[in-house]
């Protein structure tokens, strides 16, 4: 239904109306204002004060550094001696060599088929040289040592130098145990060693010995 076109003269009147209270709106609370910031001040001033600190340290050390500079001696370089050469090994002195010992008299080779003549002739060197004697117990000339030396072998011979030499076969070449007989008639007889030695009892200075055949050889017999 469409409203009346004049209604300003209307009276409407307010019986039949009930009264509205109309509730007032909600009045949006402000926001709380934010407090004023003071840090970035605060920031730049202490950034300041750490540059003019450092700047200031800097500046400190390198004055440091420069008097140091001035002030420090002048150490030379150390010189690096030269190498000292190895000393050589000491290589101690050769002892020196023992002396040799003497060389111990060549025992006598026996005779063949002598049984043992060169060691009894051996067991009487030392005794003295007494003209006509025949016994250790009295000492020796030449024939009575060579015929008391065979006797013990078992062998009998004359009592002077010729007669044993007359009694011997002749031989060229001797061996161990056979007699050698000086001039001819024989005047001093020994008993042969071998290797140009031989046993006898040749005069007051010397006594029985054991030594080198001496020039004046007539010739040598076997008796064994």
């Amino acid at each position: 239904m469409a409203a009346p076109d004049d209604v300003e003269g209307v009276d409407f009147g307010t019986s039949g109306f009930t009264a509205v209270t109309r509730a007032p709106e909600p009045v949006a609370e402000a926001a709380p204002e934010a407090a004023p910031v003071e840090e970035a001040p605060a920031v730049a001033e202490s950034a300041a004060e750490s540059q003019a600190a450092a700047a200031v340290e800097s500046r400190t050390e390198a004055s440091a550094s420069r008097d140091n500079v001035r002030t420090a001696p002048s150490t030379p370089a150390p010189s690096t001696p030269a190498p000292q050469p190895a000393p050589a090994p000491s290589t101690p002195a050769p002892e020196p060599a023992p002396a040799p010992e003497p060389a111990p008299a060549p025992e006598p080779a026996p005779a063949p088929g002598g049984g043992g003549v060169l060691g009894v002739a051996a067991a009487y060197t030392g005794y003295p040289y007494v003209r006509g004697g025949s016994s250790p117990a009295t000492g020796f000339d030449c024939s009575g040592y060579t015929s008391y030396v065979f006797a013990q072998v078992g062998v009998s011979l004359p009592r002077t130098a010729a007669a044993q030499q007359a009694s011997a076969a002749p031989v060229s070449s001797p061996q161990p145990g056979d007699l050698v007989f000086f001039g001819y008639p024989a005047y001093h007889v020994g008993i042969y060693a071998g290797g140009g030695m031989m046993y006898d009892s040749g005069n007051p200075g010397t006594g029985v010995v054991y030594r080198a055949v001496f020039s004046g050889v007539s010739g040598y017999g076997r008796v064994l």
